[in-house]
């Protein structure tokens, strides 16, 4: 990871990271969990921070992201790039120019299952006076116009230039306050061109969000214990089959997959932790097969546990 702590209060800040294990998330007012899709990254972000306002852009990796914003803000998020593999947002996947507005305290849920560049513009406080839609308890999603995309794209990319560009401290805040007013006129043209779009039901609904927040806290309890189907599906009042059905919307992959992906990244995080034993922490996790356990770990991350071991207690 690098960055330039003594840089001139307009340069943006770059972090970068070569290391799935290492990477933590600089985005101000966004909290973020995430489970890993691969074993190697190359990722990098770069934050501007402005008066009122954060402007993030970010090399993502493969990975599955849960996330919610804090108190008093509002988030306007976008992908930078254009490849065949749409971002899964909130249960729905849509090869479109597509903008995302998250409200204080909304949450919202992506699959990215190859690397991207998506940037994020979070304003603070709450922006409440310009017609934006509000957008919680998840983020919403809305169709706009590729020119107005566009336009959105280039702002940042500008913006994100100018700020490295060596200026006069005394030029700092009118600077600063001109992007940032450049920024506000670009969200207002995206959200002006936002089309009806039959699509986004699905991702804007609260009930089908609410499920799966349902769900997913029912699955962060104790995976050490069994988790079957059937008890989940009674405790959340739904069927199995509807059950199953928003989990491979929200998660991309069935049930099954999904907890056996996370209990192997949270074995990994307590290894390199310096934990007290391999299997100890596999028993922990509710892997009673040690053979099995060791090769699926081997096949995700790349390396033996015992090696992840060794490694956290050399840290």
């Amino acid at each position: 990871m690098t960055n330039d702590d003594d840089a001139p209060a307009l340069a943006p800040k770059i972090f970068r990271f070569s290391d799935v294990d290492e990477f933590r998330s600089s985005i101000r007012g966004l909290n973020i969990e995430f489970t890993p899709l691969v074993r190697r990254i190359s990722t990098e972000q770069i934050i501007l921070r402005l008066p009122g306002c954060d402007v993030n852009v970010t090399r993502a990796f493969p990975r599955v992201v849960d996330a919610q914003l804090t108190a008093d803000c509002t988030a306007i998020g976008f992908a930078m790039d254009d490849l065949d593999v749409p971002i899964r947002f909130n249960g729905a996947q849509r090869d479109r120019s597509v903008i995302v507005v998250g409200s204080s305290g909304a949450a919202y849920n992506t699959i990215e299952e190859v690397p991207r560049q998506v940037a994020s513009v979070v304003f603070r406080p709450e922006v409440k006076d310009r017609g934006w839609p509000e957008a919680k308890p998840n983020f919403k999603v809305f169709e706009t116009s590729a020119g107005a995309l566009d336009r959105l794209r280039r702002i940042v990319t500008e913006a994100v230039a100018a700020a490295s560009e060596a200026i006069d401290p005394a030029e700092v805040p009118m600077k600063a306050a001109a992007m940032k007013e450049s920024l506000f006129g670009a969200v207002d043209a995206a959200i002006a061109e936002i089309v009806p779009a039959r699509w986004t039901l699905w991702p804007n609904d609260q009930r089908n969000f609410k499920i799966f927040q349902e769900i997913r806290a029912l699955l962060s309890g104790d995976l050490a214990q069994p988790i079957y189907s059937e008890d989940l599906a009674r405790k959340l009042g739904l069927s199995v089959r509807t059950m199953h059905d928003v989990v491979r919307r929200y998660r991309g992959m069935s049930l099954h997959r999904y907890l056996r992906l996370r209990r192997l990244w949270l074995v990994r995080q307590r290894l390199l932790a310096g934990a007290e034993s391999v299997k100890a922490v596999a028993l922990a996790f509710g892997f009673w097969h040690l053979s099995d356990f060791s090769r699926s770990y081997r096949d995700q991350f790349g390396e033996a546990p015992s090696e992840t071991l060794e490694r956290g207690r050399r840290r």
